[in-house]
């Protein structure tokens, strides 16, 4: 009986001081707001000083429509060391199809006022008012390690400048790259009422946004980002010595 009350006291002065020391913790504990400003300059501060060797965006936007008529844009920017003046250069694409006219489009689209190109991060929209459409819009991230950044390649195209915008057109429709907004955009307006679409990246935010008016279009977006890391640092196994150790706490319910 004595040995029993004695551990009763011991778990009650045990649970006593427990409970002691988290209040003082949480009493003691304030948590400290970071601006936004402060958030921003933190970005991207995970990948090792000077490990990114070469930075590149390629960006495209088509549009085919029922007779096979296909309009469209490709651009293109490489960044690195030897880089002197980064340029986007861009190339218009048109292709002629064989098949009849297509058929107006009747469709109406309601709303999407707050898709102005602002928002940040990733905005990706297709609303559609017709029969038989496709649409995708896509971003894809290529990573790869070298011993040294790719040669630089001229790009093919025209190089366009702040204010400026590139244009082309055919039987599809329309299609307009333009530098604004500290970003890049890419937009078209299909013939026939059949729709648009606008891919843009600026100010933080990635937009693709697609409204299909009419019937049997193909519409593909495209955001490509590709990364060249330098391969002579840390090992893997040394970044990813922590990430295992947390992957660990899966089976304890974290």
């Amino acid at each position: 009986m004595l040995r029993e009350q004695h551990m009763k006291t011991s778990y009650w002065l045990a649970a006593a001081c427990l409970v002691a020391s988290t209040s003082g913790f949480a009493n003691g504990f304030k948590p400290v707001e970071i601006k936004d400003q402060e958030l921003a300059e933190l970005r991207g501060r995970f990948v090792m000083p000077g490990r990114i060797i070469s930075f590149g965006v390629v960006m495209s936007s088509t549009w085919r429509n029922a007779s096979g008529d296909l309009i469209g844009a490709t651009t293109s920017m490489q960044i690195q060391a030897a880089t002197v003046k980064p340029e986007f250069y861009v190339s218009t694409i048109k292709e002629t199809g064989n098949g009849s006219a297509p058929a107006t489009g009747t469709g109406t689209v309601i709303g999407g006022a707050g898709l102005n190109g602002n928002n940040q991060g990733i905005t990706q929209v297709t609303r559609a008012a017709g029969d038989g459409n496709s649409s995708n819009n896509n971003i894809a991230i290529n990573v790869q390690e070298a011993n040294s950044a790719p040669a630089l390649q001229q790009s093919p195209g025209q190089a366009l400048v702040a204010g400026q915008t590139i244009t082309g057109s055919n039987a599809a429709g329309s299609v307009a790259v333009s530098a604004t907004n500290g970003g890049i955009q890419m937009a078209i307006t299909a013939n026939g009422n059949q729709g648009s679409t606008v891919q843009q990246v600026a100010q933080g935010g990635l937009l693709q946004n697609t409204r299909l008016l009419g019937n049997s279009n193909m519409v593909n977006n495209l955001t490509q980002l590709n990364v060249v890391l330098n391969n002579n640092g840390p090992s893997a196994g040394a970044l990813d010595c922590n990430l295992n150790q947390l992957a660990a706490l899966r089976t304890m319910g974290y």
